[in-house]
């Protein structure tokens, strides 16, 4: 009976011991950083949510955008504040705090407006996020760029999911009024002391769609001069042929812009610059004629005329020469011509630089994006000039390093156009693709950080 006593005992201690062994599991699995991943269904269900809120401009829905985003934050624990440095024009602020608050912070930057659509032209509502058989996400703000503000976001969830803490904080500004220029926006926080007090090291902001298998990286930017030009004559007879009049002066005008437009053009044809290169210059609007109350006096000539003009300026060019041209051949005061600007953005920065972000291995922030998206399993094009304008010019304005780019491949470029759509598995990939950028960025020491300047950090 001893003997079979002592032989019994070990597996006595076994029963004690095999709860206290699954609690060990349990918490080991817990703590673990291949967590079971949340249905993917959930992620795009918040997408569509962000969607189907109607941001287009000229009235953007701001309150139920800054509610959703702020809801979403407190879903993950992260800090938010809500600024208006103009009034009805709120800028969400979001903050995940770093171990180490002296290293200059990561600013993932996004605008929450879009611009109108036509309905009618639409196969789907655009703000129905509507999702069909291929998995093509339609809605309005899909690709420009309501994608990539929640797309931080969810990378953000996926990594504190895993138990990843960054060293760096992490902001995340949501701004209105991009689409018509950023200026009660990304500007007015820019200028912000409570810009100053985030001590941004660099700044991530939008990019274009890829309809090739390589993601798109942008250093710089064309920046907007918004010219109208004004021509004045004597008023004539519409059967009266004269020199100088107010629309001969200015189809002269027209004349010239567009043979200096297709000379820009055909640089890009014939492959020897990228669109971001060259200066565009496109009309926007003509404005003539004596109106009556059935549409325009037909036997007057009118004695004042204008067109507008999008133009589009890289860092690469000459302003000055650019200045000169305008005053000298588009709208000659030999000419009763007259110009002015609805808007210019300099090409330059405070320190009189060209606004423009290293696109290599001497920018460590250049260099730790491509890095990240290749061990996400991307592939990286050419660095490019962003052809049209973003808020990164604001950021860069002040000398900060801000990279545009939007992660989506194989799709088509549609933003501002019909029928714009993203489609879910691209999304969904997105944010595995932030996931490795944001914690690359936030794990980011250099060497000998005593010795290296804020910009290098």
């Amino acid at each position: 009976m001893e003997n079979a006593g002592n032989s019994d005992r070990p597996n006595h201690h076994w029963r004690r011991l095999l709860p206290l062994l699954s609690l060990f599991l349990l918490l080991g699995l817990t703590n673990s950083s291949s967590l079971p991943q949340e249905d993917p269904s959930s992620t795009i269900t918040r997408f569509q949510e962000y969607l189907q809120i109607n941001t287009a401009q000229p009235n953007p829905d701001y309150k139920k955008s800054t509610d959703f985003i702020v809801s979403q934050a407190k879903s993950i624990s992260l800090e938010s504040q809500t600024h208006e440095f103009v009034e009805g024009k709120p800028v969400v602020l979001l903050k995940w705090p770093g171990s180490d608050p002296s290293l200059p912070s990561i600013l993932l930057n996004s605008h929450t407006d879009v611009v109108p659509s036509e309905h009618s032209k639409w196969n789907h509502h655009p703000f129905s996020a509507h999702i069909d058989g291929q998995g093509n996400i339609y809605a309005r703000g899909s690709q420009d760029m309501k994608c990539v503000g929640l797309q931080y976001l969810e990378a953000i969830r996926k990594l504190k999911s895993s138990g990843f803490e960054p060293k760096r904080s992490v902001y995340l500004s949501f701004v209105p009024d991009e689409e018509i220029g950023g200026h009660t926006g990304a500007e007015k926080l820019a200028e912000s002391d409570v810009f100053k007090n985030m001590n941004v090291g660099v700044v991530l902001d939008e990019g274009l769609a890829s309809p090739t298998e390589n993601y798109r990286l942008f250093f710089g930017e064309r920046s907007p001069w918004w010219l109208v030009i004004k021509a004045t004559g004597a008023p004539g007879h519409g059967a009266k042929l004269y020199d100088n009049s107010a629309l001969e002066n200015l189809f002269k005008s027209i004349e010239s812009i567009r043979r200096f437009r297709a000379s820009q053009f055909d640089l890009i044809k014939a492959g020897l610059k990228a669109e971001g290169e060259v200066i565009s210059v496109n009309m926007a609007f003509l404005k003539a004629g004596t109106p009556s109350p059935t549409g325009f006096v037909m036997n007057l000539q009118p004695s004042e005329a204008a067109a507008g003009f999008d133009i589009r300026v890289p860092p690469s060019a000459d302003p000055q020469s650019l200045e000169k041209r305008i005053a000298e051949e588009w709208a000659p005061a030999s000419r009763n011509m007259t110009f002015e600007f609805k808007q210019k953005v300099s090409v330059y920065d405070d320190s009189g630089r060209p606004l423009l972000t290293a696109p290599d291995s001497s920018n460590p922030w250049w260099a730790l994006l491509e890095e990240a998206i290749r061990k996400a399993g991307g592939k990286i094009g050419k660095p490019e000039i962003f052809p049209a304008s973003t808020d990164a010019r604001y950021f860069r304005l002040l000398g900060l390093p801000a990279i545009g780019f939007s992660p989506m491949v194989n799709t088509p470029i549609l933003l501002h156009d019909h029928n714009e759509f993203l489609n879910q598995a691209e999304y969904l990939k997105g944010i595995d693709i932030y996931e490795s950028i944001i914690k690359a960025y936030a794990s980011y020491i250099p060497q000998g950080r005593a010795n290296v300047s804020k910009d290098e950090l």
